[in-house]
């Protein structure tokens, strides 16, 4: 049963940060992309960039800081190489962003956390 609680409540928090994107004018293009290599939680875009938008969700707020590390940042960045050529035009600039949500809390929207 705790599988599934974590499932529903990360589902929850994606649907959070897709509406917190929206309302900031961005567009969804795409949601939950999984490949072989990696997940991508969230595609948006605005404007000429493109966001591969990795989503934590945490029952506390406090855990939030502990909710990415560099190993599933490098899966998120492997599939969005892996997407990217379908979805970028060449005048497009790409960035990894990561939405922290918590009950209780703004979502706190990390901007262009991979640099590699």
């Amino acid at each position: 049963m705790k599988r599934q609680d974590a499932e529903a409540r990360g589902r929850r928090g994606e649907w959070v940060a897709a509406w917190w994107l929206r309302l900031h004018g961005w567009s969804i293009v795409q949601q939950r992309a999984k490949l072989r290599m990696g997940e991508v939680d969230l595609i948006a875009r605005r404007g000429n960039v493109i966001a591969f938008v990795e989503v934590k969700t945490r029952s506390k707020a406090a855990d939030l800081d502990f909710a990415i590390d560099p190993y599933k940042l490098r899966r998120v960045v492997a599939a969005a190489q892996a997407l990217a050529p379908r979805l970028i035009t060449a005048d497009e600039e790409t960035r990894i962003d990561v939405i922290l949500i918590a009950p209780w809390a703004w979502p706190r929207h990390l901007i262009n956390v991979w640099t590699g």
